[in-house]
């Protein structure tokens, strides 16, 4: 991504289009460039993949996918904001319209919560607290994973065994 420096008739070469169509819909390219990052920001594709994960597979296994697909999502916002942050692009907050809904980010974190309190849905007889409450905290602990511990990468498997089992090994193995 080219940032602030791409021009819209790049941008309308890259997507097929005439430059022209691009300005049916965007007054400018700050305009355009604010919609890209507010589509990057959407949490609805990984709602759906977080939807998408089979209750079939083992509860380790569901959590993995959907460990993954937030990863994903987080990834393509933390890439697009970098990429418009390194380039000087500041995204405007003068007109009400350019600014997130009251409330986006929270909207936006009760639907993922929701998708992945779904996949608790199988034990729910087993859980000691609500479904809510376990998406709840598997969100904060993948927050706030950090990426590495000392020398040792802390993977989604071991933080998925962690939340599900607790740190202590049974019968000391591990």
């Amino acid at each position: 991504m080219k940032g602030v420096r791409v021009t819209t008739g790049q941008v309308a070469r890259a997507a097929g289009i005439a430059e022209g169509t691009i300005f049916r819909v965007f007054a400018d390219r700050d305009e355009l460039l604010d919609a890209v990052m507010a589509e990057a920001m959407r949490h609805d594709h990984a709602v759906r993949e977080i939807s998408s994960v089979s209750l079939d597979q083992p509860p380790a296994d569901r959590l993995a996918e959907a460990a993954d697909a937030l990863g994903a999502h987080l990834g393509r916002m933390g890439t697009v904001a970098g990429a418009l942050q390194e380039s000087g692009h500041r995204r405007q907050r003068g007109e009400e319209g350019r600014r997130p809904p009251a409330g986006a980010r929270e909207a936006s974190m009760a639907a993922i919560r929701e998708a992945l309190a779904e996949l608790f849905a199988p034990e729910s007889e087993q859980l000691r607290i609500s479904g809510e409450q376990a998406a709840a905290l598997f969100l904060g602990l993948l927050f706030h994973r950090p990426q590495q511990l000392g020398a040792v990468a802390l993977d989604t498997s071991d933080l998925v065994a962690v939340f599900l089992h607790g740190a202590l090994a049974e019968d000391g193995a591990r």
